[in-house]
């Protein structure tokens, strides 16, 4: 399904820290992306997840202290696109998520954009 480029994408920003999760936010917005959070816990996330309307998800891998496997997995079942953002590189991420695009931190606004367009805009 293509998506409809007049409407502003819906990202759920899973993060935990704070200042990291108003950064993400500022640049999502400058590229008429809809940021649905940020969800700061797994709880948080996974009730986002379920009220809908959300077409992608950028998902650190660990939200204080607790992983997001539960996230992946609820996104995953909803055929929902996601890619983790993490300072821990690939070897930290879910095993059942091993092959999803990762974000390694700290990333730049243009790796952020490049991978919004190649992976939730249909560029790859």
């Amino acid at each position: 399904m293509e998506a409809d480029r007049s409407k502003p994408l819906r990202i759920l920003l899973v993060e935990d820290e704070p200042l990291v999760a108003m950064a993400i936010e500022d640049s999502l917005e400058v590229q008429n992306v809809g940021v649905v959070g940020p969800a700061g816990t797994v709880a948080e996330a996974l009730d986002l997840i379920a009220k809908g309307g959300i077409d992608a998800a950028l998902l650190d891998v660990t939200l204080r202290g607790e992983r997001v496997d539960s996230v992946a997995d609820a996104l995953s079942a909803k055929g929902i696109p996601f890619v983790f953002t993490t300072g821990h590189g690939a070897a930290g991420l879910p095993l059942s998520h091993q092959d999803r695009p990762v974000l390694t931190k700290p990333f730049r606004e243009i790796e952020m954009t490049d991978a919004i367009d190649r992976y939730f805009r249909g560029g790859a």
